[in-house]
């Protein structure tokens, strides 16, 4: 089972290179990922954006220009539909944001004719986190992508956590549907969306994982907090994904983990036609890193 973000690399280099495709990579910290990427021989790299600009960012940051493949377009929502352009090619794998803005660069995912959505597809975004205090990593959404998920897509949720959390070599991943509280109030739309949404898992709709909900996120990563409670769940004070009930929430945490719990992480866009790396732009470079190589990997599966 992976653990830690840097045995994700390890990981891919045994699944195969993958080609990826950065769009508006114009910044030094999208630009040092993908050359760290490259370096390790997880990927080869295309980077979309301004010419002039990513060799200066190259040069100021002493990273060999020529290791890329550069795609001239100052602009950035022409890039970042250049960059789609490249993965529906079959010329990339993965697709990776760089100073472009979130939301351009998810309406070029988006485009109905030239995006990379398939039909009656819902996107979701992944994130997996390393927090220092946990012994294993935590999978959750949804922090970037649905701001209000309704039950039909906390279920796209689950399944896409479930997806990811397999990839990381979890055979059986332990799920919460994450609520307020871990009692079922009738009044609590999030309770009651959790408490179907186990039941569907019970039933064999949702598969390959234990599922359980709701849980509040106390009883959903602590067994202290569930032995106090007496509560009996397969999941919780063990969970290794969390499916939260609005965007609010699952940033909340998010930001909370890495800002005072020093938590790293890896991002990506799921359920488009191929792996799309979303992080911050002003996530670090070992974020982006570990990013590449969870879409690396993605892509390896999708493609075997």
């Amino acid at each position: 089972m992976v653990t830690k973000l840097e045995q994700l690399v390890e990981k891919v280099k045994l699944a195969g290179k993958k080609t990826l495709v950065a769009a508006y990579a114009n910044d030094s910290h999208t630009i040092g990922a993908v050359s760290m990427a490259v370096d390790r021989g997880i990927v080869d790299g295309i980077l979309v954006g301004d010419e002039a600009t990513i060799k200066a960012v190259c040069s100021s940051e002493k990273i060999d220009a020529g290791k890329f493949r550069i795609v001239q377009e100052a602009d950035e929502t022409k890039a970042a539909a250049r960059a789609v352009a490249t993965v529906r090619s079959g010329e990339a794998d993965v697709l990776m944001k760089g100073l472009v803005s979130t939301d351009k660069y998810m309406r070029a995912i988006l485009h109905k004719e030239a995006g990379l959505l398939p039909p009656k597809a819902t996107l979701s975004h992944v994130c997996v986190l390393e927090v220092p205090a946990c012994s294993k990593l935590i999978t959750l959404s949804d922090i970037a992508v649905i701001p209000a998920p309704d039950l039909a897509q906390k279920v796209t949720l689950t399944n896409n956590v479930i997806r990811v959390a397999r990839l990381l070599d979890v055979d059986l991943p332990k799920v919460a549907i994450v609520a307020a509280t871990e009692q079922m109030l009738p009044a609590m739309q999030a309770c009651v969306d959790a408490a179907i949404i186990a039941k569907m898992a019970d039933r064999g709709q949702i598969r390959n994982a234990l599922v359980d909900g709701p849980l509040a996120i106390d009883v959903a990563l602590d067994k202290e907090a569930v032995e106090i409670k007496k509560l009996k769940s397969p999941v919780a004070g063990d969970a290794d994904c969390l499916v939260f009930p609005s965007i609010e929430a699952a940033n909340v945490f998010f930001k909370a983990a890495t800002k005072l719990a020093k938590a790293e992480l890896a991002g990506i866009v799921v359920g488009a036609t191929a792996p799309c790396v979303l992080t911050s732009r002003g996530d670090t470079t070992l974020t982006k890193l570990y990013s590449i190589a969870l879409g690396a990997l993605m892509a390896s599966v999708r493609t075997s």
